[in-house]
């Protein structure tokens, strides 16, 4: 059973064919018998006249409603327009800022071929529609696909969390697990990634007699839509494409204002990947590839040890190396950074040296063990539940999802002990 949408597409498959819009009006109006041929007026009688308007005046309605039929035809297999500040063209032939051999290169990553906006739009399980109202940008807007939250940082700050309403995250996830999990990545990289976690980043850095810690200021803010674009240009796709799939992983950083009792989101900067959206951490890694690269090998060079966690960059000195002071280590990262479009947070950077507590990501890294839990946290997880078990209740503030949240942290590190805390969690009676 055909759809509006269904037939719509039929239509433009027909314009299509006829060799365009202008193409196929002219057609359909001689078929049915609607086009008219041109004439002299001036050697028609006054009869003539009459009847030769008459008939140009019915040529010209059925043109308006063909050309209308074919218009929204049209729109319904193209985009059309992106918005201000977004050049977009339905034009999707080849130019010269396509990857040499793009199809091999998609090939090799299993990337799946997307070669128009309605491809992608029936990928996604949308209507082209759909897919350009996702993707629109306006300076200020009524609505956004996006609800704004905030959650403290470790230093108190508010991290504002800009989460995708349920149908661009579903379409976020696809582009997600079909094409940015797909992508690339150094070695280095320890976040987000299948296998890998704080535990794998903390370990690459035990046994260390130096550990330098170093955060990227505004690490997602600072990945520009253009940037995102680049990189599914760089994956094989063409403009058109690459433009859509920046769009739909992008949002600007926006205020909120009221303006004669209307609420407006405020563009503050342009496009840039959202904390919240699925798609970000995995987009980082891969547009971190040669900034990661130009570290490790940095690292190398001088007996350092380099791993990154999303923002978080830990380079360690091992036991027994030749002792290096950190110092030209910093500045130079510093300027790879300023190099590849980001910046060190000065006021984050740290320098560890033995007999100091040694943590990477949360873990305890000191000596040639394997990374722990902070003693602190098992000590306070013991406590609490010895005093669940006494029958005290929980302190203001506290959960019992939390503490076994806290258990379930200590059994990555220590399994056997985790397992404990969790089976004597499970036990506890409120009644």
């Amino acid at each position: 059973m055909s759809t509006p949408q269904t037939d719509l597409l039929t239509l433009w498959t027909l314009i299509s064919q006829a060799g365009g819009r202008r193409a196929y009006v002219d057609n359909q109006l001689k078929e049915r018998g609607y086009l008219v041929e041109r004439r002299d007026a001036d050697a028609m009688t006054d009869r003539e006249r009459d009847q030769y308007k008459k008939e140009l005046k019915r040529e010209a309605a059925e043109r308006k409603t063909l050309d209308r039929q074919a218009w929204t035809a049209y729109k319904a297999a193209n985009i059309v327009h992106l918005g201000d500040g977004i050049f977009w063209s339905d034009d999707n032939k080849p130019d010269k800022w396509d990857t040499p051999n793009a199809v091999e290169r998609a090939a090799e990553n299993e990337l799946p071929a997307l070669d128009t906006p309605l491809q992608l739009a029936e990928a996604l399980g949308l209507t082209v529609a759909d897919l350009r109202a996702m993707t629109y940008h306006r300076d200020a807007a009524t609505m956004l696909h996006y609800v704004r939250f905030t959650i403290p940082k470790r230093d108190g700050e508010p991290r504002p969390i800009w989460a995708p309403l349920p149908r661009l995250k579903a379409a976020q996830r696809w582009v997600l697990h079909n094409i940015a999990e797909r992508l690339p990545v150094h070695g280095a990289a320890q976040g987000f990634l299948a296998g890998r976690s704080i535990l794998t980043n903390a370990a690459v850095h035990t046994g260390s007699q130096v550990l330098v810690k170093m955060d990227v200021e505004q690490f997602f803010p600072t990945i520009t839509w253009r940037r995102v674009k680049g990189l599914f240009r760089r994956a094989g796709y063409r403009e058109s494409i690459s433009t859509l799939l920046a769009l739909l992983c992008t949002e600007s950083p926006r205020e909120i204002v009221e303006l004669e009792g209307k609420k407006y989101f405020v563009a503050l900067g342009p496009r840039c990947l959202p904390q919240g959206a699925p798609t970000s951490p995995a987009l980082t890694n891969a547009l971190c590839l040669r900034f990661d690269r130009r570290l490790a090998a940095l690292a190398l060079k001088a007996g350092w040890r380099y791993s990154r966690y999303a923002d978080d960059l830990t380079f360690s000195l091992p036991e027994g190396a030749p002792d290096c002071a950190p110092d030209g280590l910093i500045r130079t990262v510093t300027k790879i950074a300023a190099a590849e479009g980001l910046a060190i947070k000065e006021s984050k950077t740290r320098v560890i040296r033995l007999g100091r507590r040694q943590t990477v990501t949360g873990l305890v890294v000191n000596g040639l063990a394997a990374p722990r839990t902070p003693r602190k946290l098992r000590r306070e997880l013991r406590a609490a539940l010895f005093n669940l078990n006494a029958g005290k209740p929980l302190p203001e503030g506290e959960t019992l999802a939390r503490l076994q949240g806290y258990a379930a942290y200590v059994s990555m590190t220590d399994p056997k002990l985790g397992r404990h805390y969790l089976d004597a969690l499970a036990k506890v009676n409120f009644d």
